[in-house]
């Protein structure tokens, strides 16, 4: 055995029999077992796309709730934005409300809501995908959707909160004590925000308290990057700008919501090992594996149906070949009664 394969055994031992060590690293094997780097990426694409129409449609909403208060209004709109810092201030001057009679209105605001739930049905896929929920179990087009509207109702509501909280907290008095009741006000309401959506976004059944660890750390993780966020966007801007010119707030927006994808999904993995005891992993590929390794392999092993075996035990041979045969003999005998059709309708000489 060689000098690294002696160190790595003994790595291995030591986060096995430490459960500070071993859950940690077994939520961030499960993260890459699930490939969620590549379903984060998919929640920032459709994320990106979805942003605008959904701000036109919560502006144009808070536009007829709120026509005779402007400055409430404004108010709420710079809640929402203030997510994400430095571009924020960039995407408020593109966004207005939609304009016209009640039904063009209606039609608007419906079509740009539904451009905008991209997002949340990526998010729904990524859930029941590190949940392990079989596809059969997934949610049909019609309550995808209301589960979408559902969270994006709660998003709403939770964004309106914010500002009354924002201005409580500016009341405060000494600016060290604002600042600090902003923060635990922001804390508080993202807890909200993760508990709600990581019970809504899957179809498996979990209680608060199964989904409340996950919620933590994703409330805190989220909370400390709108803090310290702003450094690092601005940053990434700066670095892009001198090469992309004007696409370095595209590139600054990608990247923030990239973040925020894997630190929603990161923490959701912490329920998912919690509650199915998937601790502790082991470091290496070869046998002997932790029990938690062969219960993450058994459970994700294909569940489709077509993989199924018969009756009698075994799998359907030649499946391909008999409907490739049966679609080519269906293809023969149409050109036949097509042929047939043309001869006898041809005028005779």
């Amino acid at each position: 055995m060689s000098f690294i394969d002696q160190k790595i055994r003994r790595i291995d031992a030591f986060q096995r029999q430490r459960r500070w060590a071993a859950f940690p690293f077994a939520v961030v094997k499960k993260f890459g077992d699930d490939r969620a780097g590549n379903l984060a990426a998919l929640i920032a694409y459709y994320g990106f796309f979805s942003l605008f129409p959904l701000l036109l449609t919560f502006v144009s909403i808070l536009g007829i709730l709120l026509k005779n208060d402007e400055r409430l209004r404004q108010s709420i709109l710079d809640s929402a934005l203030r997510d994400f810092p430095v571009i924020g201030d960039q995407i408020a001057k593109n966004i207005h409300a939609i304009t016209g009679n009640g039904v063009v209105l209606a039609i608007g605001i419906v079509g740009t809501l539904w451009a905008g739930m991209g997002v949340t049905a990526a998010a729904q896929s990524a859930m029941n995908q590190i949940w392990d929920v079989p596809r059969k179990d997934w949610p049909n087009f019609l309550k995808s959707r209301l589960r979408g509207l559902i969270m994006l109702a709660i998003l709403g509501t939770l964004t309106v909160a914010s500002t009354f909280l924002s201005g409580l907290a500016s009341s405060g008095g000494a600016a060290v004590v604002g600042a600090s009741l902003g923060i635990a006000a922001s804390l508080v309401l993202n807890l909200a925000l993760f508990l709600l959506a990581y019970r809504v976004l899957t179809v498996r059944d979990l209680s608060w308290g199964e989904v409340f660890p996950g919620a933590a750390a994703a409330a805190v993780l989220w909370t400390a990057m709108q803090s310290l966020g702003g450094y690092y966007v601005t940053h990434q801007i700066k670095n892009a700008s001198d090469v992309y010119g004007t696409f370095a707030l595209v590139i600054g927006l990608l990247v923030w919501m990239y973040l925020g994808a894997q630190i929603f999904l990161l923490a959701a993995e912490v329920n998912v090992v919690r509650k199915n005891r998937l601790w502790p992993r082991s470091l290496r590929q070869q046998q002997p594996l932790a029990s938690a390794d062969k219960e993450v392999m058994s459970r994700s092993e294909p569940s489709d149906e077509r993989a199924l075996p018969t009756r009698d035990g075994q799998r359907p041979k030649g499946g391909f070949f008999r409907s490739a045969a049966v679609g080519a003999g269906a293809v023969l005998v149409a050109g036949a009664v097509s042929k047939f059709r043309r001869r006898r309708d041809r005028p005779h000489s």
